[in-house]
């Protein structure tokens, strides 16, 4: 990473990265109202801030991709929140900080 408070560059998802995204299905499809029968992660990016970390995560969905914009407060072993999704996304659009 480039610093404190900047974006990483977009990166391949790590096992990490697969869990946080499993672990906030749920709260994804709450906030879209679908139902996925596919959900894997492909692209992330992350920005370490006081208190926390957020992270932009590019999600397959089946069809298109989702944009997801999570923040995961410290210590790590804490509740992640889903802050915004972006959908009808593509494969090629490319991860960009959002609220």
């Amino acid at each position: 990473m480039n610093g404190y408070d900047k974006w990483s560059e977009t990166l391949d998802p790590t096992k990490d990265i697969h869990r946080i995204s499993k672990q906030v299905k749920g709260q994804v499809e709450k906030k879209t109202g679908e139902d996925y029968l596919e959900f894997k992660a492909v692209k992330y990016r992350y920005q370490m801030k006081d208190g926390g970390e957020n992270y932009l995560i590019k999600v397959n969905v089946g069809e298109d991709y989702n944009h997801l914009s999570l923040f995961q407060a410290v210590p790590f072993e804490g509740k992640i929140v889903v802050r915004c999704v972006q959908q009808h996304k593509t494969k090629d659009d490319p991860l960009t900080p959002f609220p």
